[in-house]
């Protein structure tokens, strides 16, 4: 089954908490606030594979930071446990609470279809669908006991080196690593 990530609408219809996730984006306008920024939902809530205190991670394109972060703040201050940075010269990290729901923004100069986040969730989610709901739960259980989503991942399949890069290099056809 085929996903278009970067329209939200797929969570209206997914499991309790994309259903959750949905909502509060609508009601609390955060896709109203974040659409000239190309956002894409990104991380374990859009693939299954959250666990408990699994956080909306929303990634956007910037190109006006000092625009970004004023538009943060008006929009999002008020929330519970908001904080904003830029972390380096070329990222914003902004993050809030809704509804007991943590919601992180991570704004780049680079499209969001292009950012490592987006590149990440595709490759899990192609594996997810080649693999099976044992595979899946085995990442939930590896996430549980506090190991990040990537390095689970390269585990399970038996990937060495930097999850982060390695990750995105494995051929889930034929389990192998193709260094073009």
């Amino acid at each position: 089954m085929t996903v278009n990530f970067k329209n939200i609408d797929y969570l209206k219809t997914g499991n309790e908490v994309q259903r959750k996730t949905y909502r509060l984006l609508h009601d609390y306008q955060i896709v109203d606030c974040l659409k000239d920024y190309d956002p894409i939902v990104v991380g374990t809530i859009p693939i299954q594979i959250d666990v408990a205190g699994s956080d909306v991670d929303i990634i956007l394109y910037v190109q006006d930071y000092d625009v970004l972060e004023r538009m943060l703040c008006f929009n999002f201050s008020r929330h519970a446990h908001f904080q904003l940075q830029r972390a380096e010269s070329n990222v914003i990290l902004c993050s809030f609470s809704i509804e007991e729901r943590l919601f992180e923004i991570y704004a780049t100069d680079k499209a969001t279809e292009n950012q490592n986040g987006y590149l990440h969730m595709l490759k899990e989610y192609e594996i997810i669908q080649l693999r099976d709901e044992e595979f899946a739960e085995q990442v939930r259980g590896l996430k549980r006991s506090g190991i990040k989503t990537e390095p689970a991942f390269c585990r399970l399949l038996g990937i060495e080196g930097d999850p982060y890069t390695e990750l995105l290099l494995y051929n889930h056809i034929d389990n192998s690593m193709s260094y073009d």
